[in-house]
């Protein structure tokens, strides 16, 4: 694997992991009370998805090895484009089912790669 696809899948297991950490212990009520925690949770996931678009340009074949990547890359869009017209709990619930998913497909990759 070319060092570019391991910088990110770095890069998406560590805003994944920036992200789960910004919610841990919080309500989705919470979440929609804090504007600051919503664009702290919304800069990672951006990045989730800008690093994945790059992956997938280069090494598509390692990204198609992430569940739904085109849905992630679609929804960066939504959050970098569509930002007047987030809907929280869809955030919430990406946050809550896919995430944790992304993430260890990511660190997994990331492990098998660097034996």
């Amino acid at each position: 694997m070319r060092i570019e696809s391991k910088k990110y899948l770095y890069d998406i297991a560590q805003a994944a992991k920036l992200a789960l950490g910004f919610i841990a212990g919080k309500t989705f009520a919470d979440y929609t009370a804090d504007i600051m925690l919503r664009s702290a949770v919304e800069r990672q996931l951006e990045i989730v998805g800008e690093a994945l678009a790059q992956l997938a340009r280069t090494d598509p074949a390692t990204a198609s090895q992430i569940g739904e990547y085109q849905r992630i890359i679609a929804f960066r869009n939504i959050l970098i484009h569509g930002y007047a017209e987030i809907d929280h709990r869809i955030v919430w619930n990406v946050l809550e089912l896919k995430l944790p998913v992304v993430l260890r497909q990511a660190s997994d990759l990331l492990d098998e790669k660097n034996h």
